[in-house]
């Protein structure tokens, strides 16, 4: 069992620290490992000294410990040598293109949609989101995550379910305004996907409990937009593909460093009651429901906060609180 995150202070790669299960104080870690992607390059020797500590700082016996100012975290990794974002659940897919007028995928229930995002630099947990313009359709996107250790080229379900070392949670920020153009275009995204922001603090599958059944999270995702709860959908229900499904689509045609982050997609639900985890899917909804659209896209000034908790109400990942900031050229 282990909690992890990185420290600001320690560079591009931040300072590897293990962190309380309640969130309140951590310890550096930097004679075992001074970064997690050295702990992710060398896990089977490196995790069980980090375990070792994790048990120690929750019973209290371990010195030099301090307690957490979250905004000194960066994301757990803050760069990733590979970012790689399916789109697992099938309600958000075919609401956010029935929104840009955009066709179904004949496969879209038998091949998992993935595309690969900017991975050399991640924002903070808490950092602003930069953005130069509000046309461009600002949304926030809140997933569900895992870091592999190194994955080899044709991986089996059974065999990839292995690597999955750490859960996080994301925001995959949009800029919706700018993705249709791109995509007509015929190759992918990249205007449209601007840096994404992890959770302050990635977990080990095991310290989630019966909540992880080896493929998936069951428990709900929150997100609040400026203030106001947006959406509380399930992470496991409805999700078509799970994470052992995408690491073998991932390493179809190649292999995966240790450090690898694969992420879900938007967590979305048919049960409209839960609500949503983008403004996209609010804003398509609106319009089957009332004939146009009453969510406008983020603007300067808007704040998203994305959370999971236990099923004693304990936050497990820490916060993701962002707001949207204008970017000024230095």
């Amino acid at each position: 069992m282990l909690k992890v995150a990185s420290l600001k202070t320690g560079g591009r790669d931040g300072a590897l620290v293990v962190v309380s299960r309640d969130l309140t104080c951590a310890v550096r870690v930097v004679d075992i490992a001074p970064t997690l992607q050295a702990a992710l390059d060398n896990w089977e020797t490196v995790s069980p000294e980090l375990e070792s500590v994790y048990h120690l700082l929750n019973k209290g016996e371990m010195s030099n410990v301090f307690s957490i100012d979250f905004f000194q975290l960066a994301s757990p990794l803050p760069r990733a040598y590979q970012w790689a974002d399916g789109s697992v659940y099938l309600n958000h897919i075919e609401l956010v293109r029935k929104a840009r007028g955009a066709e179904l995928p004949d496969n879209l229930r038998t091949d998992p949609l993935m595309y690969q995002g900017g991975s050399d630099g991640f924002l903070g947990p808490l950092d602003p989101i930069p953005v130069a313009s509000e046309d461009w359709g600002i949304d926030f996107e809140a997933e569900v995550a895992v870091i592999t250790n190194d994955v080899p080229m044709g991986v089996t379900p059974p065999e990839a379910s292995e690597h999955i070392k750490l859960v996080m949670l994301v925001n995959d920020v949009s800029l919706r305004n700018l993705i249709p153009n791109e995509l007509a275009k015929g190759f992918g995204f990249f205007h449209g996907k601007p840096a994404s922001a992890f959770s302050p603090v990635a977990v080990s599958p095991d310290e989630l409990g019966t909540a992880w059944d080896g493929r998936k999270l069951n428990l709900p995702l929150s997100t609040w937009f400026n203030g106001k709860l947006f959406g509380n959908p399930d992470a496991g229900a409805d999700m078509a593909f799970d994470f052992p499904t995408l690491i073998v689509h991932a390493a179809k045609t190649r292999s995966l460093a240790a450090g690898s982050i694969i992420g879900s997609g938007t967590v979305s639900n048919r049960d409209r009651t839960r609500g949503c985890s983008c403004i996209a899917e609010r804003r398509m909804i609106e319009i089957i429901e009332k004939g146009t659209p009453a969510t406008p896209f983020m603007r300067f000034g808007d704040r998203v906060r994305i959370e999971m908790f236990d099923s004693k109400g304990r936050s497990i990942f820490g916060t993701i609180d962002q707001q949207v900031i204008k970017y000024e050229k230095a």
